[in-house]
């Protein structure tokens, strides 16, 4: 299976840091080629960029960016481009700003027929020391902050009562991570995956398994400054889960998770597919794959967030284990089926 193409909205007021926060990503991504949608190529500070305030226009860049300007009308046409296989995309950031309320976008993301695409969450940037301000003046912001996926809290260092408005806005967003920085820094990997390029040479397919192999460690950046860390946890299992039960963790993930992954053996009789999944926020996407061949089943599971209880973490997901000796009914899979995407 091809690995799907996430496609991140980064959503907020104007001066919260959406560009600020674009800009970091295309310095910092590495060897992750991203494809940017926003309306104007002037917003996007790159010397090469000489294309500015185009329309329907498209640029590659030799440090793997490729950029896009469009109107809202030509979105999905842009995202059929940008997942043409010439391009090599990891992941395509979109910037809300100018296009459409992001409730929209969403639906135009999920609901997309693109066979190549997934939903990689909606980001809302939040200006710390003007919230109080943007909030009253302009109450749907609080409706944009129940749609988010994640709550980027930027500008922490400036607001006086910083505090006070994290607890405002986690008393708005309920369970959805809040994660706190400055000048709009934030770590690539706690919204989306580095590649794993195909050896040149190697026989081998890549394989979903091979997104998973990543060292457990704490993110940092080089930069002195107020930001929330992150977490990486990795969880393997050699017995296969209880999916009524895996589904049960997905809808109801711990405080401060952001994004999940996995390749998961179910207990379920008959049943030799492995299954992966992908969680962002509160969203939930789900899909069977062959096994190759010699592969054997396993379970292993990627989670990343802030503030994360790592024990307890732990704990909930080996609860996940489907330990009786009879192996469960396909039933048990109807959860899982849920949230599996439409065939094309």
């Amino acid at each position: 299976m091809a690995e799907r193409i996430p496609v991140l909205i980064v959503a907020g007021f104007l001066g919260s840091g959406k560009t600020t926060l674009l800009n970091h990503l295309l310095r910092a991504a590495g060897d992750t080629r991203i494809g940017v949608v926003v309306n104007d190529f002037g917003a996007v500070n790159i010397d090469a960029m000489l294309v500015a305030g185009q329309v329907d226009a498209m640029v590659s860049l030799g440090n793997g960016c490729v950029c896009c300007a469009v109107d809202l009308g030509e979105l999905d046409e842009m995202f059929t481009r940008l997942t043409d296989s010439r391009h090599a995309v990891d992941v395509i950031v979109v910037e809300a700003s100018g296009l459409a309320e992001p409730r929209n976008l969403v639906r135009m993301v999920i609901g997309s027929a693109n066979p190549r695409l997934r939903y990689g969450g909606l980001v809302e940037v939040v200006d710390a020391e003007q919230f109080p301000e943007t909030s009253a003046r302009h109450p749907e912001l609080l409706t944009h902050l129940r749609l988010a996926d994640l709550v980027v809290l930027n500008k922490i260092d400036r607001a006086p009562d910083a505090d006070a408005v994290r607890a405002r806005i986690a008393e708005t967003v309920g369970q959805v991570p809040i994660h706190a920085t400055t000048h709009g820094r934030v770590a690539p990997k706690l919204l989306f995956d580095e590649p794993v390029r195909r050896p040149i040479d190697g026989p081998e397919q890549l394989s979903f398994d091979a997104l998973l192999a990543e060292p457990e460690h704490r993110g940092t950046e080089p930069h002195t400054h107020l930001h929330d860390e992150y977490r990486s946890i990795a969880f393997h299992s050699e017995r296969p889960l209880d999916p009524r039960a895996l589904v049960a963790f997905l809808e109801d993930p711990p405080d401060g998770l952001f994004r999940a992954k996995g390749v998961v053996a179910v207990a379920v009789a008959g049943e030799r597919r492995k299954w992966t999944f992908h969680l962002v926020g509160r969203h939930v996407s789900v899909e069977p794959v062959p096994l190759a061949t010699g592969e054997r089943r396993a379970t292993d599971i990627v989670l990343i967030g802030t503030g994360l209880d790592e024990q307890a973490l732990r704990a909930r997901l080996t609860a996940t284990e489907h330990t009786a000796a009879e192996p469960l009914d396909s039933d048990a899979l109807l959860g899982l089926w849920r949230y599996t995407p439409e065939p094309a």
